[in-house]
């Protein structure tokens, strides 16, 4: 008979949801915990019941223990509060001496802050500067230093833009038929495809891998702007500064220029992506619009 497959997310959004979508199609059984910040309580998703506990700053219901215990394959989703790993702060003794395969952090492409739209690699110096971005750069440290003392087999995901078929830039852009004029360069990943990549890592028998998650075209936000516009037959958009936003995360972002490179990813997981490039994702959003 064959052996369960046990995962254990710490944290639940958009990326494990789909991660979880991609596992179910597989035929592979498998066992499956999570966290989230209110109550421990069974959650509903695809149809399923899992588990989920509560986890919130110092605060976790102690019966997850028992199940990351059991727990072979670990995914970190929840970012950074300030300089500190949530994750690591609360559970790195307990993670130190448990025997799991393969643990995933999920980081963010924000640790190579700018690079004045020129190519960068998992070898590129990280230059993050802004709060996203330090943030991560001291979050991927600690995981580091971790990895090296304990000798389990932690991987590094540097996540570019997601999108989804939830969250895309169509929608923004038929909410408020605008661009930010000054143009910056951008990688982007499908949520679908992010999804596949970390259920390639969790089962790639190379270890303790820092990776990029990103499609094979990065473009401006004025390019990614004009093509959406030109699906929705929009014949003018308004070009705001973004000098003009009070928003300072969304500030924060405009300061960095860059094309990551997912030649490495491709390369070491053996992946094809479904939507390679932000054209062929954005289409078939677009095609599949209610």
């Amino acid at each position: 008979m064959e052996k369960k497959a046990t995962f254990f997310f710490f944290g639940f959004g958009q990326s494990a949801k789909y991660f979880l979508k991609e596992l179910s199609k597989s035929k592979k059984k498998f066992n499956f915990f999570t966290t989230n910040t209110s109550k421990t309580r069974n959650i509903y998703f695809n149809k399923k019941k899992y588990l989920s506990f509560k986890f919130k700053d110092d605060n976790f219901d102690k019966s997850l223990l028992q199940s990351l215990k059991q727990s072979e394959y670990i995914l970190v989703s929840i970012p950074p509060q300030g300089r500190n790993d949530v994750v690591l702060k609360r559970f790195s003794k307990n993670l130190k001496n448990l025997k799991f395969k393969k643990l995933i952090y999920l980081s963010a492409t924000s640790v190579y802050g700018n690079h004045n739209g020129k190519w960068v690699s998992e070898n590129s110096q990280l230059k993050g500067k802004t709060k996203l971005g330090t943030r991560r750069i001291a979050a991927e440290n600690k995981w580091k230093i971790f990895r090296d003392k304990s000798h389990h087999d932690i991987n590094i995901l540097r996540v570019s833009g997601i999108y989804s078929k939830e969250s895309n830039v169509i929608k923004k852009i038929k909410k408020k038929k605008i661009y930010v004029k000054e143009e910056k360069f951008f990688s982007r990943i499908r949520v679908e495809d992010l999804a596949l990549i970390i259920k390639k890592i969790f089962f790639s028998k190379k270890k303790s891998m820092i990776l990029n998650a990103s499609d094979d075209k990065p473009a401006t936000n004025k390019e990614v702007a004009f093509f959406v516009a030109k699906l929705l037959k929009i014949k003018y958009l308004k070009p705001v500064s973004i000098l003009n936003f009070k928003n300072k995360m969304i500030k924060e972002f405009y300061k960095d220029s860059k094309r990551v490179s997912n030649t490495n990813m491709k390369r070491k997981l053996k992946l094809k992506l479904k939507y390679p490039t932000y054209k062929k994702g954005l289409i078939d959003i677009f095609n599949n619009l209610n």
